[in-house]
Protein backbone atom coordinates (compact mmCIF):
# COMPACT_ATOMS: atom_id res chain seq x y z
CA UNK A 1 0.00 0.00 0.00
CA UNK A 2 0.88 3.40 -0.44
CA UNK A 3 1.83 3.71 3.65
CA UNK A 4 3.88 1.34 3.46
CA UNK A 5 5.70 2.35 0.24
CA UNK A 6 6.22 5.92 2.59
CA UNK A 7 7.97 4.49 5.13
CA UNK A 8 10.35 2.74 3.04
CA UNK A 9 11.51 5.35 1.16
CA UNK A 10 11.53 7.42 4.58
CA UNK A 11 13.53 4.94 6.08
CA UNK A 12 15.79 4.66 2.96
CA UNK A 13 16.18 8.25 2.82
CA UNK A 14 17.47 8.64 6.69
CA UNK A 15 19.58 5.39 6.14
CA UNK A 16 20.97 7.45 3.04
CA UNK A 17 21.87 10.28 5.40
CA UNK A 18 22.76 8.53 8.13
CA UNK A 19 25.66 6.87 5.95
CA UNK A 20 26.79 9.91 4.41
CA UNK A 21 27.41 11.59 7.98
CA UNK A 22 28.59 7.78 9.84
CA UNK A 23 31.18 8.08 6.62
CA UNK A 24 32.10 11.80 6.99
CA UNK A 25 32.83 11.69 11.23
CA UNK A 26 33.65 8.08 11.67
CA UNK A 27 35.09 6.22 8.73
CA UNK A 28 39.32 6.73 8.45
CA UNK A 29 41.02 3.94 6.84
CA UNK A 30 44.53 2.97 9.11
CA UNK A 31 46.35 2.15 5.86
CA UNK A 32 47.67 -0.94 7.80
CA UNK A 33 48.36 -4.72 6.82
CA UNK A 34 45.88 -6.94 7.91
CA UNK A 35 43.65 -4.21 9.37
CA UNK A 36 42.48 -2.70 6.54
CA UNK A 37 40.07 -5.97 5.23
CA UNK A 38 38.53 -5.94 8.92
CA UNK A 39 37.67 -2.19 9.28
CA UNK A 40 36.20 -2.28 5.96
CA UNK A 41 34.41 -4.73 6.33
CA UNK A 42 33.38 -3.84 9.87
CA UNK A 43 32.32 -0.76 8.46
CA UNK A 44 29.98 -2.33 5.35
CA UNK A 45 28.48 -4.95 7.42
CA UNK A 46 28.19 -4.00 11.37
CA UNK A 47 26.03 -1.21 10.46
CA UNK A 48 24.10 -3.49 8.06
CA UNK A 49 23.40 -6.28 10.83
CA UNK A 50 22.15 -3.51 13.57
CA UNK A 51 19.55 -2.23 11.19
CA UNK A 52 18.07 -5.36 9.73
CA UNK A 53 17.78 -6.15 13.88
CA UNK A 54 16.50 -3.05 14.67
CA UNK A 55 14.34 -3.51 11.24
CA UNK A 56 12.77 -6.91 13.12
CA UNK A 57 12.43 -5.42 16.53
CA UNK A 58 10.32 -2.12 15.00
CA UNK A 59 7.80 -4.35 13.21
CA UNK A 60 4.93 -5.34 15.28
CA UNK A 61 4.53 -8.43 13.13
CA UNK A 62 7.54 -10.03 14.29
CA UNK A 63 6.26 -9.60 17.97
CA UNK A 64 2.77 -11.14 16.77
CA UNK A 65 4.25 -13.83 15.16
CA UNK A 66 6.62 -15.12 18.43
CA UNK A 67 4.41 -13.54 21.74
CA UNK A 68 2.83 -15.98 23.21
CA UNK A 69 3.97 -19.63 21.69
CA UNK A 70 5.94 -21.32 24.43
CA UNK A 71 1.89 -22.33 25.70
CA UNK A 72 0.34 -24.95 23.72
CA UNK A 73 -2.49 -24.38 21.79
CA UNK A 74 -5.95 -25.89 23.89
CA UNK A 75 -7.35 -29.03 23.72
CA UNK A 76 -10.43 -29.36 21.29
CA UNK A 77 -8.77 -28.11 18.22
CA UNK A 78 -7.45 -29.58 15.41
CA UNK A 79 -5.14 -26.40 13.38
CA UNK A 80 -4.35 -27.33 9.96
CA UNK A 81 -0.52 -27.51 10.36
CA UNK A 82 0.48 -27.08 6.54
CA UNK A 83 -2.06 -23.78 6.70
CA UNK A 84 -0.25 -22.67 9.69
CA UNK A 85 2.94 -23.48 7.99
CA UNK A 86 2.58 -21.59 4.88
CA UNK A 87 1.18 -18.42 6.67
CA UNK A 88 4.42 -18.06 9.04
CA UNK A 89 6.38 -18.19 5.68
CA UNK A 90 4.32 -15.92 4.26
CA UNK A 91 5.00 -13.34 7.50
CA UNK A 92 8.59 -14.06 7.92
CA UNK A 93 8.77 -13.09 4.70
CA UNK A 94 6.85 -10.02 4.54
CA UNK A 95 8.65 -8.66 7.87
CA UNK A 96 12.30 -9.48 6.21
CA UNK A 97 11.24 -7.76 3.17
CA UNK A 98 10.79 -4.94 5.49
CA UNK A 99 13.42 -5.02 7.66
CA UNK A 100 15.63 -5.43 4.52
CA UNK A 101 15.25 -2.09 2.99
CA UNK A 102 17.57 0.00 5.59
CA UNK A 103 20.52 -2.77 5.48
CA UNK A 104 20.10 -3.25 1.65
CA UNK A 105 19.79 0.56 1.62
CA UNK A 106 22.92 1.02 3.75
CA UNK A 107 25.46 -1.22 1.57
CA UNK A 108 24.00 -0.02 -1.84
CA UNK A 109 24.80 3.52 -0.93
CA UNK A 110 28.26 2.26 1.06
CA UNK A 111 29.51 0.47 -2.13
CA UNK A 112 28.62 3.23 -4.35
CA UNK A 113 30.66 5.82 -2.01
CA UNK A 114 33.36 3.38 -2.80
CA UNK A 115 35.57 4.41 0.34
CA UNK A 116 34.97 1.12 2.68
CA UNK A 117 35.59 -1.27 -0.39
CA UNK A 118 39.08 0.83 -1.43
CA UNK A 119 39.92 0.20 2.14
CA UNK A 120 39.57 -2.86 2.46
CA UNK A 121 40.28 -4.26 -1.26
CA UNK A 122 43.74 -2.12 -1.63
CA UNK A 123 46.40 -4.64 -0.24
CA UNK A 124 44.82 -6.99 -3.10
CA UNK A 125 45.41 -5.78 -5.60
CA UNK A 126 48.03 -5.63 -8.04
CA UNK A 127 49.99 -2.65 -9.52
CA UNK A 128 51.69 -4.61 -12.18
CA UNK A 129 49.15 -3.70 -15.31
CA UNK A 130 50.36 0.06 -14.25
CA UNK A 131 54.41 -0.13 -14.71
CA UNK A 132 55.08 -0.08 -10.89
CA UNK A 133 57.51 -2.85 -10.42
CA UNK A 134 57.99 -3.34 -7.08
CA UNK A 135 61.39 -4.77 -6.72
CA UNK A 136 60.56 -5.77 -2.70
CA UNK A 137 59.29 -8.70 -0.68
CA UNK A 138 55.88 -9.94 -0.37
CA UNK A 139 55.20 -8.54 2.82
CA UNK A 140 56.67 -5.52 1.90
CA UNK A 141 54.37 -5.25 -1.36
CA UNK A 142 51.56 -5.60 1.08
CA UNK A 143 52.22 -2.56 3.36
CA UNK A 144 53.26 -0.32 0.42
CA UNK A 145 49.75 -1.13 -0.93
CA UNK A 146 47.83 -1.46 2.46
CA UNK A 147 48.97 2.45 2.10
CA UNK A 148 47.04 3.64 -1.09
CA UNK A 149 43.68 4.47 0.63
CA UNK A 150 46.76 7.11 2.51
CA UNK A 151 47.60 9.50 -0.44
CA UNK A 152 50.26 10.81 1.73
CA UNK A 153 52.18 7.51 3.03
CA UNK A 154 52.24 6.48 -0.61
CA UNK A 155 56.34 6.99 -2.22
CA UNK A 156 56.02 9.68 -5.25
CA UNK A 157 56.90 7.27 -7.49
CA UNK A 158 54.23 5.44 -7.37
CA UNK A 159 51.32 8.16 -7.21
CA UNK A 160 49.97 7.27 -10.50
CA UNK A 161 49.59 3.38 -10.09
CA UNK A 162 47.95 4.20 -6.90
CA UNK A 163 45.16 6.71 -8.65
CA UNK A 164 44.73 3.93 -11.04
CA UNK A 165 44.63 1.22 -8.11
CA UNK A 166 41.88 3.53 -6.70
CA UNK A 167 39.55 4.23 -9.68
CA UNK A 168 39.58 0.32 -10.15
CA UNK A 169 38.57 -0.42 -6.62
CA UNK A 170 35.76 2.68 -6.78
CA UNK A 171 34.62 1.18 -10.07
CA UNK A 172 34.29 -2.44 -8.75
CA UNK A 173 32.44 -1.42 -5.64
CA UNK A 174 30.13 0.80 -7.85
CA UNK A 175 29.12 -1.64 -10.16
CA UNK A 176 28.57 -3.96 -6.99
CA UNK A 177 26.35 -1.40 -5.46
CA UNK A 178 24.57 -0.84 -8.77
CA UNK A 179 24.18 -4.58 -9.23
CA UNK A 180 22.68 -4.88 -5.64
CA UNK A 181 19.99 -2.60 -6.36
CA UNK A 182 19.10 -4.39 -9.65
CA UNK A 183 18.73 -7.24 -8.51
CA UNK A 184 16.83 -5.45 -5.11
CA UNK A 185 14.55 -3.89 -7.36
CA UNK A 186 13.70 -7.00 -10.25
CA UNK A 187 13.37 -9.30 -6.61
CA UNK A 188 10.82 -7.04 -5.12
CA UNK A 189 8.59 -6.39 -8.53
CA UNK A 190 9.11 -10.38 -8.99
CA UNK A 191 7.77 -11.01 -5.73
CA UNK A 192 4.68 -8.95 -6.14
CA UNK A 193 3.91 -9.85 -9.53
CA UNK A 194 3.48 -13.76 -8.39
CA UNK A 195 2.10 -12.44 -4.44
CA UNK A 196 -0.58 -10.72 -7.56
CA UNK A 197 -0.73 -14.09 -9.36
CA UNK A 198 -1.51 -16.49 -7.00
CA UNK A 199 -3.63 -13.87 -4.78
CA UNK A 200 -7.24 -15.75 -4.62
CA UNK A 201 -9.11 -11.96 -5.04
CA UNK A 202 -10.11 -10.21 -7.81
CA UNK A 203 -8.07 -6.65 -7.54
CA UNK A 204 -11.48 -4.66 -6.40
CA UNK A 205 -12.11 -7.29 -4.16
CA UNK A 206 -7.95 -7.23 -2.73
CA UNK A 207 -8.35 -3.69 -2.11
CA UNK A 208 -11.35 -3.71 -0.33
CA UNK A 209 -10.00 -6.45 2.20
CA UNK A 210 -6.76 -4.01 2.31
CA UNK A 211 -9.12 -1.34 3.66
CA UNK A 212 -11.05 -3.70 5.33
CA UNK A 213 -8.15 -4.99 7.69
CA UNK A 214 -7.13 -1.06 8.11
CA UNK A 215 -9.95 0.19 9.21
CA UNK A 216 -10.93 -2.85 11.74
CA UNK A 217 -6.82 -2.53 13.01
CA UNK A 218 -8.05 1.09 13.95
CA UNK A 219 -11.33 0.78 15.29
CA UNK A 220 -9.69 -2.56 17.69
CA UNK A 221 -6.88 -0.32 18.69
CA UNK A 222 -9.28 2.81 19.72
CA UNK A 223 -11.61 0.17 21.35
CA UNK A 224 -8.55 -1.35 23.35
CA UNK A 225 -7.59 2.42 24.74
CA UNK A 226 -11.00 3.07 25.71
CA UNK A 227 -11.91 -0.24 27.47
CA UNK A 228 -8.50 -0.70 29.02
CA UNK A 229 -9.43 3.07 30.48
CA UNK A 230 -12.67 1.74 32.09
CA UNK A 231 -11.86 -1.04 33.33
CA UNK A 232 -8.84 0.23 35.02
CA UNK A 233 -11.05 3.35 36.02
CA UNK A 234 -13.15 0.90 38.14
CA UNK A 235 -10.29 -0.46 39.94
CA UNK A 236 -8.60 3.17 40.69
CA UNK A 237 -12.40 4.18 41.91
CA UNK A 238 -12.35 1.21 44.29
CA UNK A 239 -8.87 2.56 45.75
CA UNK A 240 -9.55 5.93 46.11
CA UNK A 241 -12.70 6.23 45.96
CA UNK A 242 -13.68 8.79 43.02
CA UNK A 243 -13.30 8.72 39.33
CA UNK A 244 -10.70 10.36 37.98
CA UNK A 245 -12.14 14.09 36.68
CA UNK A 246 -15.01 14.01 38.45
CA UNK A 247 -16.96 17.06 39.60
CA UNK A 248 -18.40 17.62 43.42
CA UNK A 249 -16.71 14.42 44.57
CA UNK A 250 -18.30 14.22 47.72
CA UNK A 251 -15.64 12.31 49.86
CA UNK A 252 -12.68 10.50 48.78
CA UNK A 253 -11.51 6.66 50.38
CA UNK A 254 -8.58 6.50 52.49
CA UNK A 255 -6.02 3.91 51.49
CA UNK A 256 -4.39 2.20 54.76
CA UNK A 257 -1.12 1.15 54.68
CA UNK A 258 -0.88 -2.02 53.87
CA UNK A 259 -2.96 -1.50 50.68
CA UNK A 260 -0.63 1.00 49.56
CA UNK A 261 1.89 -1.59 50.33
CA UNK A 262 0.12 -4.23 48.27
CA UNK A 263 -0.35 -2.44 45.15
CA UNK A 264 3.54 -1.41 45.28
CA UNK A 265 6.22 -2.51 43.93
CA UNK A 266 7.11 -5.30 40.77
CA UNK A 267 4.72 -7.60 39.49
CA UNK A 268 4.44 -9.56 36.11
CA UNK A 269 0.74 -10.81 34.69
CA UNK A 270 -0.43 -13.03 37.19
CA UNK A 271 -2.30 -15.66 36.13
CA UNK A 272 -6.07 -15.87 38.27
CA UNK A 273 -7.35 -19.19 36.39
CA UNK A 274 -7.56 -20.51 32.73
CA UNK A 275 -8.97 -17.64 31.22
CA UNK A 276 -8.19 -14.46 33.26
CA UNK A 277 -5.06 -12.74 34.21
CA UNK A 278 -4.52 -9.98 36.79
CA UNK A 279 -2.64 -7.32 34.54
CA UNK A 280 -1.70 -5.21 37.76
CA UNK A 281 -1.08 -4.94 41.89
CA UNK A 282 -3.73 -2.76 41.48
CA UNK A 283 -6.30 -4.91 39.69
CA UNK A 284 -5.08 -7.79 41.99
CA UNK A 285 -6.05 -5.63 44.93
CA UNK A 286 -9.18 -4.56 43.61
CA UNK A 287 -10.66 -8.07 42.88
CA UNK A 288 -9.44 -9.77 46.42
CA UNK A 289 -9.86 -6.35 48.81
CA UNK A 290 -13.76 -6.82 50.59
CA UNK A 291 -16.06 -3.68 50.90
CA UNK A 292 -14.51 -2.21 54.15
CA UNK A 293 -13.85 0.73 53.39
CA UNK A 294 -12.54 4.23 55.01
CA UNK A 295 -14.41 7.62 53.74
CA UNK A 296 -13.47 11.06 54.23
CA UNK A 297 -16.20 13.48 53.79
CA UNK A 298 -15.62 16.31 51.51
CA UNK A 299 -17.17 19.55 53.04
CA UNK A 300 -15.96 22.13 49.85
CA UNK A 301 -13.59 22.07 46.74
CA UNK A 302 -10.20 22.67 47.35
Amino acid sequence: GKEVVIANAIIAILTIGGQQLFSFFTFSCPCHVGQNLIYGLAFLGVPALILLLVGYALNNQTWRLVTGKRFPLQEGTTPNRLLQCKLICLVLCSITGRALVAPVTWLAVTLINGSYYVCAMSEYVSVHYYGANLNVTASERRRILAAFPCGQLVPLQLTRARDEVILLLRYQSQVAGWLLIAVVVVTVFLSYCLASCFSPLSFLHFRYWSSYVHNEQELFDEATDQHSRLYAMQHVKKFFGFVPGSENVKEIRIPSLREWQAISGLAFLKRVDEEHYDYSLLHDWALKESENRKYLKIDEDP
